[in-house]
């Protein structure tokens, strides 16, 4: 397993973006750095969904032995469980994909103020700016 794959986070590198003074907030050449961001984490992520069909389906036996069938059964599911995280990641991608396309990528869907650049390369499908988000997540603490 890949420590992107235990973070949730971006599995490669990418060069950050540079501003220049008085550009436009999203404009064409931004949302092109951030789809080009988001096509390559969705890729990786659908490489991993393919790593783990075949791992799974190569290295799957029928140990006599139930430690070692419990042991097997034990990393699958724990592969499993963590396809399934990406395969919520990889649908929040489509989402922040689409966003792109409608015009609406980059700004809060719950203030509509800029979520910014910086944040944005940090957590690509982030839809709340840092204020709101914050808040979100107290409000989420102190239910429970």
């Amino acid at each position: 397993m890949t420590d992107s794959s235990r973070t949730g986070a971006s599995p490669f590198t990418f060069t950050p973006y540079v501003e220049t003074e008085g550009e436009e907030y999203m404009n064409e050449a931004q949302l092109k750095h951030f789809e080009n961001i988001l096509k390559k984490w969705k890729a990786e992520l659908m490489n991993e969904v393919d790593r783990t069909v075949h791992h799974m389906q190569n290295d799957a036996a029928n140990f006599p032995d139930p430690n070692d069938r419990a042991t097997q059964e034990s990393e699958f599911s724990l592969e499993l469980r963590t396809r399934d995280r990406e395969r919520r990641l990889i649908k929040k991608i489509d989402d922040a994909l689409k966003e792109i396309e409608s015009g609406d990528y980059g700004f809060c869907e719950s203030c509509g103020i800029e979520i910014g650049i910086r944040r944005l390369e940090a957590r690509p499908t982030a839809t709340l700016c840092i204020d709101c988000k914050t808040l979100d997540e107290i409000r989420e603490k102190q239910m429970g």
